[in-house]
């Protein structure tokens, strides 16, 4: 009982769960909030966000809490955004202890898809590359604008930008700087960087790092770039552009955008990199209309890339979900990613996620509109369904932008986000593998049979 409680796919959820309640109690003393009290549910509330780089806050980051705060809100947010998996390997190299094979295996297929890595390097690679991208941009933030982005603004805002985690010192984000093509440029940098994952990032360093050298690039076969990357770059190009293109032109037909055409381009492209769980924005969520929400919602489900410090259900399984429709029209028995085809092992685990995913979200919004209906006239609470599956999503994709709900949730709600969040970030499938971990492996397998379906 106690290997399977201390197994590979266990110790994420366990150190995972630590550290926010630490975050919690700390939160939760009046040093960190010299300014008024702080609920312990707030603190939870608050220290689940920042753990899994959501953002969404119940009192405002900048003028609630005291440096001390602040201090406890960015340290959560680094851990977080770096990977459960990542700290918890890097804490068992620190002390020493030996890394069997089967949990090398286990960390590599969760954070680099690729069970022959070298553990060391990557973890060198990854706390290092972090750092450093975090460091350009805290200085590129505080560069062009010393004043609202002094030295702890720009490195907060840069932490929690390449972490995907949507934490701002200022109440409406980042709208006072919408027009500002350099800040949301950077901010839009790190937010990619940041989503794209260790793996993708690590991959298209080495390749620029030879093309700058005039060295000849390590080609995978007759590609620059191996599958996983050339799927996660095409695909996440595909969302972004897709996403600005659909919220200019919606928000643009209900005269619900800026007057310059430069700033509505803008303001599209940031909110629709943003909708890959970083949770800043340069504009009023709660005033834009229901096409961009709903379309929103979507790229929030689908989040980031694997391995990264982003949420969702990820980038891959979104295409391997397009490329199975795409067969299914075509009649085609393989479904086809890119250059190679899927196994039906892959596939089960893109249904199963996705239909985990679904239901959970669907529970999520039923729990939290009956919730906020109640004692509400019936209209009333038919009004606030879209809020609150905005909500529900903007949780489980750990993206952490609101239509302004998040403030006036009372304690049962805010216990349902927070368990959104939580399985959100560690994944439903990590979940279901780790329970999964416990039950005996069937031996025997049932007669099979056709059954009518559609």
């Amino acid at each position: 009982m106690r290997t399977k409680i201390l197994s590979p796919y266990w110790m994420p959820v366990w150190f995972f769960a630590g550290a926010i309640i630490a975050g919690a109690l700390v939160l939760h003393l009046d040093a960190s909030h010299p300014g008024g009290p702080l609920s312990l549910i707030d603190a939870l509330f608050t220290a689940t966000s920042a753990m899994c780089v959501t953002g969404l806050i119940v009192v405002d980051t900048g003028s609630y809490f005291s440096l001390l705060g602040q201090n406890v809100i960015l340290v959560l947010i680094q851990v977080g955004g770096l990977g459960i998996m990542t700290f918890t390997t890097l804490f068992i190299y620190l002390l020493g202890k030996h890394v069997s094979l089967s949990d090398r295996i286990a960390v590599g297929q969760s954070l680099l898809r690729d069970p022959s890595f070298s553990l060391t390097k990557f973890l060198v690679r990854a706390v290092v590359g972090t750092l450093v991208l975090e460091g350009l941009g805290a200085v590129a933030l505080w560069a062009m604008d010393p004043v609202g982005f002094a030295p702890y603004s720009a490195m907060f805002h840069s932490i929690s930008a390449f972490c995907n985690a949507g934490f701002s010192l200022y109440p409406d984000s980042l709208m006072q700087w919408s027009g500002h093509a350099g800040i949301n440029v950077v901010f839009m940098l790190l937010i990619t960087a940041g989503g794209l994952g260790f793996y993708v990032l690590n991959e298209c360093g080495g390749l620029a790092k030879r093309v700058m050298l005039w060295r000849k690039p390590i080609r995978q076969g007759p590609y620059l770039l191996s599958w996983h990357t050339s799927i996660v770059l095409r695909t996440s190009l595909f969302l972004v552009a897709v996403g600005a293109v659909v919220i200019f032109v919606a928000e643009g037909l209900a005269n619900n955008a800026p007057e310059s055409l430069g700033e509505r381009v803008l303001t599209s492209l940031f909110q629709s990199v943003t909708c890959r769980t970083a949770g800043f924005n340069t504009v009023d969520i709660g005033s834009m209309t229901n096409v961009s929400l709903a379309f929103m919602m979507g790229l929030m489900l689908i989040g980031g890339s694997p391995g990264s410090c982003a949420g969702g259900i990820k980038t891959t399984t979104f295409r391997a979900l397009c490329g199975f429709v795409a067969a299914q029209f075509r009649g085609n028995p393989q479904t086809r990613v890119g250059r190679y085809a899927l196994s039906q092992d892959a596939l089960n685990k893109v249904i199963a996620l996705c239909s985990v995913a679904l239901l959970l979200i669907i529970a999520g919004t039923m729990v939290l509109t009956s919730l906020e209906s109640a004692g509400a006239e019936y209209l009333m609470g038919r009004e606030k369904f879209m809020v609150n599956m905005f909500e529900v999503v903007s949780a489980f994709g750990t993206v952490g932008l609101s239509t302004g709900l998040t403030e006036r949730l009372n304690g049962a709600e805010k216990t349902m986000i927070i368990i959104l969040m939580f399985v959100g970030r560690l994944g439903p499938i990590w979940l279901l593998s780790a329970l999964r971990s416990w039950q005996a492996k069937q031996r025997f397998n049932l007669p099979t049979a056709d059954l009518p379906l559609g």
